[in-house]
């Protein structure tokens, strides 16, 4: 499987790794460490020659009890750090955000990937993604509630499974290309934590759609809650995920911590290829 955009081909035949890069005083692990232009180019040297190959660059935290951040105030976040990224560096470069402005302005300066936790959920947003022609993250959540309020699911595999299948087809009658289409099941959104670790056992039952799945588990609450810990002590547990995800078929996971992330991959890709995965 392969997965292209702007004329650059991601192989997708073993994990790749996105480094997560925020942008943002208040995210709930790394918050504020990256606002200065010049400290952010070095974490994203460093996450590169680590093994990540796709940097994601958020400048509005999701996590619980956020502040909502106006479209100017994100755009003077994000947009020089993807200008100095694409300047710098040779790499796919994702925007996460939910505010078309955002994903209209980093379109023009090249981005790669579009990565929207809330899937699109306005007109304006869909009609910016589908005229990028770019591949975009499907991400599940209950938008109805907010991302973080426990949602009532019956069966989150059933649930999350026709959720996909809804969402693919309004993409489709956007006019997303269904191979710009990447699904991500959206840990710890609206899911409690037995939801979240069954969704975790059970990626693989999302393979029949034929797209790239992504992960996005590294340093979330699922593990320090479990764990009794905090996000800054998860590297243990974000690794565990990372290879539970890996050896399921997960093409794309997202990280905090790149280096030990990759080392862990670099066993699962042997393992698998004797294997014969």
């Amino acid at each position: 499987m392969q997965l292209f955009s702007k004329d650059c081909c991601l192989d997708l035949s073993y994990t790749n790794i996105m480094g997560i890069l925020n942008i943002t005083p208040d995210s709930f692990s790394d918050g504020g460490k990256y606002n200065l232009l010049c400290n952010a180019l070095v974490h994203v040297e460093n996450m590169i020659n680590a093994g990540a190959n796709i940097i994601d660059v958020g400048g509005e935290s999701t996590r619980p009890g956020a502040n909502n951040v106006d479209v100017g105030e994100e755009l003077d976040r994000v947009i020089p750090v993807i200008e100095a990224i694409k300047k710098n560096f040779d790499v796919w470069i994702s925007v996460d955000t939910s505010k078309p402005e955002v994903m209209y302005e980093s379109l023009k300066i090249g981005i790669h990937i579009i990565n929207d936790i809330r899937s699109l959920h306005t007109d304006r947003a869909l009609k910016v993604a589908a005229l990028a022609n770019i591949p975009v993250c499907l991400v599940h959540q209950p938008i109805a509630l907010l991302c973080y309020n426990q949602y009532n699911f019956g069966d989150i595999i059933d649930e999350v499974d026709v959720y996909f299948s809804n969402q693919i087809s309004r993409y489709e009658q956007a006019g997303i290309k269904k191979n710009n289409i990447i699904l991500d099941p959206g840990f710890g959104f609206g899911k409690n934590i037995n939801q979240n670790y069954q969704l975790l056992a059970n990626i693989n039952k999302f393979r029949h759609f034929d797209l790239p799945l992504l992960v996005g588990i590294s340093r979330k609450s699922m593990i320090g809650n479990l764990l009794k810990i905090n996000p800054s002590d998860c590297l243990i547990g974000s690794i565990s995920c990372a290879v539970v995800s890996a050896l399921q078929g997960i093409q794309i996971i997202r990280v905090h911590d790149v280096k030990e992330t990759a080392e862990a991959m670099t066993i699962v890709k042997i393992v698998q290829n004797y294997k014969g995965m």
